[in-house]
């Protein structure tokens, strides 16, 4: 069985897939196409940068997702790879919406304009600085649960990604998760604040979920094929009814990667495919399990060797 992994926030860089943007025209006219949903060049600055232009949040979700969805149908309309045969798509955070594009239910026009929005109202929801990110690296998650236990009633402090064994990720307000790292020094385990503009996947970001509930109830999604893992859940949810909520709840709820992968192994997944800029996910459920296979796509190289 086979699975294929989209990937999140944190994998872009400037030039992603411009091998396979100068190839084939089939990537030229989805980036042409995002651009004209979105009524500027997202394209110019996937291509040539500055990387400060990227990495803002509410281009880096779609200009993700763009370079997902363009690999994909690559490989399966110039390689005939027929993917879609896999037995699950799974993204991580933003990734699931370039899950949902491959899968067909979701059309690349409105998850450009969908991450787009996501972007921004994440970006706006909490103010500059007042947030922040810590990855926990060498402890399990009931371990973290435990060490944020003691910060909690000071404010939001909350686990926002579990990506494998011994790498949680905690997201909140920036003093607490501050105080938090230096605890966790004292004990001599390792944190690592992260780079990033705002707490993503915790309670801070209620205000961004309220005002994409609407956008998202308002938009058509068809059943995907195949299954989608959801990040919320950890498992494959293909109603429509359900797939709209739990994009709305991804916003403030933890990405259960980690449990993500160890359901698809327990499917008797054993092939792992990641599609996107990076190798995150690949290092990632090479972390969970050691037994499967994992390969990683994000260039032309990348094609002909596999």
């Amino acid at each position: 069985m086979r699975a294929i992994l989209f990937p999140g926030q944190g994998s872009q860089y400037v030039g992603m897939g411009s091998d396979f943007y100068k190839k084939y025209d089939i990537v030229k006219k989805i980036f042409s196409s995002v651009d004209e949903t979105l009524g500027f060049s997202l394209s110019k600055i996937i291509l040539e940068g500055p990387l400060e232009k990227l990495q803002l949040t509410q281009n880096t979700q779609p200009a993700i997702m763009t370079v997902g969805v363009s690999i994909f149908n690559v490989l399966n309309k110039e390689y005939g790879l027929n993917l879609n045969k896999a037995d699950f798509f799974a993204g991580h955070s933003l990734g699931e919406y370039t899950a949902l594009v491959c899968g067909g239910s979701l059309t690349l026009e409105n998850a450009a304009y969908l991450l787009n929005e996501r972007g921004k109202l994440m970006q706006e929801a909490v103010p500059e600085n007042h947030g922040a990110m810590l990855a926990i690296l060498g402890m399990k998650l009931d371990e973290v649960e435990k060490e944020i236990s003691f910060f909690q009633k000071e404010g939001v402090c909350e686990v926002s990604n579990d990506n494998s064994d011994l790498q949680i990720v905690v997201s909140g307000e920036k003093k607490i998760i501050e105080n938090l790292n230096e605890n966790l020094k004292r004990k001599k385990k390792k944190g690592i604040l992260l780079p990033v503009s705002a707490p993503f996947h915790c309670s801070l970001m209620k205000k961004a979920a309220e005002n994409m509930k609407k956008k998202i109830e308002e938009t058509n999604f068809l059943e995907p094929k195949p299954n989608i893992i959801s990040n919320v859940t950890a498992q494959e949810e293909t109603n429509v009814n359900r797939i709209k909520p739990l994009l709305i709840d991804q916003i403030t709820k933890r990405v259960r990667w980690r449990e993500s992968v160890d359901y698809m192994i327990k499917q008797g997944v054993e092939d792992f495919l990641e599609i996107g800029p990076g190798k995150v996910l690949s290092g990632l459920v090479k972390k969970i399990n050691r037994n499967v296979k994992v390969l990683n796509i994000n260039s032309v190289k990348d094609v002909k060797n596999d």
